[in-house]
């Protein structure tokens, strides 16, 4: 019985060797995919096959569209932003060929109420009450705001010729009505950057969405269009031409172009653009000024927010994006589509490296005591320590370079700092989405976890700054 402790403690120290091993080696494989990623944009932008463009984004604000453009925004329990974002919208974009279609449910008054005062007299806003209690999903709200579009068409004997969408706590850039009016002519489906904003309340959790998206929509996304894979929708600030919607009706069946069931309907959709043989691009444009034409937003700046939202995302991309959308396509679509269903994985994989984190201090701890013999790694093991500090350094260097790139060094460096944090949001949003996929395959329906939102930034009296 004496003995039990020591054993427990060699146990211990054979488990932080296992852990050591495991989380070293596939953090490693994840630095290399990310790495051959950042030499395939290091070699598009010195090459110069890509490039943000650069134009008078001012004179595209109140440019004459080439034809209707009905902009899709679902609603639930939004009463707080709705107002803000369709205000904004209707002075951003003074086209009259503008069509908002705001979907709320009838049993949430308060969202009905604040989307119709804020909509006022404007003849381009469309309030469409859905007649079923709410919530449904996002892709049942979208589908019959596309019928409400149809009818519409129907009445007035007008076609849109693109669908925007667009979510309830945008704020829209003036320029990218115009600009993916132009835009939608050459591809079927398009779509800008969205840009977080820091948040002076939320400078951790809210504002770490900002390095995030500034890595994605600057470098990832740039590099999926120019390998011509399929590219995911954001949900907001992307446009669908008519014709590739007509096509996923038909693909969809009779209740509309958004998949039924999906908790991401608008990665989805996009993928979707290249299954059916459409074209898609990702488009980057600064005005002269420097600023992004991008859709700005708060994101939750609470843990358990950031946590169900992201949550969502994983279980509907990696998870239910596995059983929706299988794995076609050549080398490039396989290994797009391994990157966006590795978080489960990447989950794991984080929590290990944590766990070791939590172990080393008490192995050393016993060692230096002599209560259990000091563990010193092989050569190849020093190799891969060494491989992994200097990804990690690397990886660092490029999140701070592109946050800061849009953001400003002092939010750069934040993003640095904030890198545990986003780790460990990673972690829980994983174990939530993996239980909550596992209950699905136990017969339960798809729960849609809508983000909560209680801040707009036009809720603020002078604009937000962002680095241009």
């Amino acid at each position: 019985m004496g003995q039990e402790p020591w054993i427990l403690l060699e146990y211990l120290a054979l488990a932080q060797r296992e852990l050591l091993l495991f989380a070293g080696v596939f953090f490693l494989i994840g630095a290399l995919d990310e790495f051959a990623v950042d030499l395939i944009w290091l070699w598009l932008r010195f090459t110069r096959r890509i490039s943000t463009l650069r134009m008078a984004t001012a004179d595209l604000a109140n440019l004459a569209l080439t034809g209707r453009a009905a902009v899709l925004i679902p609603a639930w329990q939004e009463q707080t932003v709705i107002g803000h974002t369709i205000t904004h919208a209707l002075r951003s974009w003074t086209q009259a060929d503008l069509r908002l279609y705001v979907g709320c449910y009838h049993n949430d008054p308060a969202t009905m109420d604040a989307a119709a005062r804020a909509a006022g007299h404007d003849p381009r806003v469309r309030l469409v009450v859905l007649d079923r209690d709410g919530p449904t999903d996002k892709a049942d709200c979208l589908n019959r705001l596309y019928r409400a579009m149809e009818a519409d068409e129907r009445r007035s004997g007008v076609r849109a010729h693109m669908v925007v969408m667009h979510d309830a706590e945008d704020m829209v850039d003036p320029a990218a009505l115009g600009l993916l009016d132009r835009a939608i002519g050459r591809a079927d489906f398009v779509q800008l950057p969205v840009l977080p904003l820091p948040q002076p309340g939320s400078r951790w959790i809210g504002s770490h969405y900002c390095e995030e998206f500034a890595e994605a929509h600057g470098k990832a996304m740039v590099v999926r269009s120019a390998l011509s894979t399929g590219l995911p929708a954001a949900g907001v600030g992307c446009a669908f031409s008519r014709a590739i919607l007509d096509r996923m009706v038909g693909h969809e069946g009779a209740a509309g172009p958004f998949g039924l069931g999906s908790l991401t309907e608008d990665y989805e959709l996009g993928l979707r653009v290249d299954e059916l043989g459409g074209t898609s691009q990702f488009l980057r444009v600064r005005g002269h000024d420097g600023r992004l034409v991008a859709t700005r937003a708060y994101f939750p700046r609470s843990i358990e927010s950031a946590v169900i939202q992201k949550a969502r995302w994983v279980h509907g991309i990696a998870l239910q994006g596995w059983d929706r959308l299988g794995w076609t396509g050549g080398v490039g679509e396989f290994w797009m589509r391994m990157r966006d269903r590795r978080g489960p994985f990447s989950a794991l994989v984080l929590a290990s490296g944590y766990l070791l984190l939590v172990l080393w201090p008490i192995s050393a701890i016993m060692a230096s005591l002599g209560q259990v013999e000091p563990w010193r790694p092989s050569g190849p093991v020093q190799m891969l320590l060494w491989l992994n500090l200097a990804s990690f350094v690397w990886r660092a260097a490029m999140r701070f370079a592109f946050t800061a790139r849009e953001y400003g060094v002092g939010e750069g460096l934040l993003a640095v700092l904030r890198i545990p944090l986003a780790n460990v949001i990673a972690i829980m949003a994983g174990r939530r989405a993996l239980f909550a996929y596992i209950g699905t395959l136990m017969g339960a329906a798809p729960i849609w976890d809508k983000t909560a939102h209680d801040a707009h930034p036009g809720m603020t009296s002078s604009p937000v700054a962002v680095q241009p």
